[in-house]
């Protein structure tokens, strides 16, 4: 079984996922982030090295999916998926101006021969937060290289968000709404999420 954590930029998904998977005892699968070789050139020259780290994290989400497929019998759950970092990030980046129609192109066509030996998540967890509770965990958690996102990059990100939710993505969606939860501090909020899930996973009626 294949769970996806989706979400912008300060959501959650990092330490949802490390929870949901101690509480089930899935196996998590964590995004390339403090090892990215890209990752700090990016954020001081985004239209310099958007195509170079749109397609390293394009390869490692790939390489992520393949080992899932290849061992159906475990449960994973995984911190961002292949699809929305197609669909929001790099998407996002081609809006923005930060890569060009030809590098764009390369990188889709890359996309497209994955999905053919790809398939859905199980189920999908979308953290859905505000511009302004994402812009409070990101200063809190203190990353010296997301200090400089501007709060432009982060809106575009949310609304490519919302349109590869609801009008993109074929698979089941659980949206959580971030902005007044604590599920780290706080039990009711972290088992409202559960029960959710097991709704969405075991249950006979599907939680909405």
């Amino acid at each position: 079984m294949h769970i996806a954590i989706a979400g912008n930029i300060g959501s959650g998904k990092t330490t949802l996922t490390t929870l949901l998977a101690k509480h089930y005892g899935w196996e998590p699968k964590f995004e390339a982030v403090t090892y990215n070789p890209y990752l700090e050139d990016y954020y001081k020259d985004i239209a310099r090295w958007s195509f170079c780290l749109e397609v390293y994290f394009l390869k490692e989400r790939f390489k992520d999916v393949m080992e899932i497929n290849n061992h159906p019998d475990k449960v994973v759950i995984q911190d961002r998926s292949i699809f929305e970092g197609v669909y929001v990030f790099a998407a996002n980046n081609k809006e923005q101006g930060n890569m060009s129609d030809r590098d764009f192109e390369t990188y889709m066509n890359l996309f497209r021969l994955m999905t053919e030996i790809t398939r859905t998540p199980d189920l999908m967890i979308y953290l859905r937060a505000s511009v302004p509770h994402l812009i409070d965990h990101i200063q809190k958690r203190g990353r010296d290289y997301e200090q400089g996102i501007q709060i432009d990059y982060l809106k575009g990100l949310n609304d490519r968000y919302e349109d590869f939710i609801f009008n993109k993505y074929n698979g089941k969606v659980m949206v959580v709404e971030t902005d007044d939860m604590d599920f780290v501090d706080n039990p009711a909020d972290f088992q409202t999420i559960t029960d959710r899930i097991n709704g969405y996973l075991f249950g006979l009626f599907p939680s909405v």
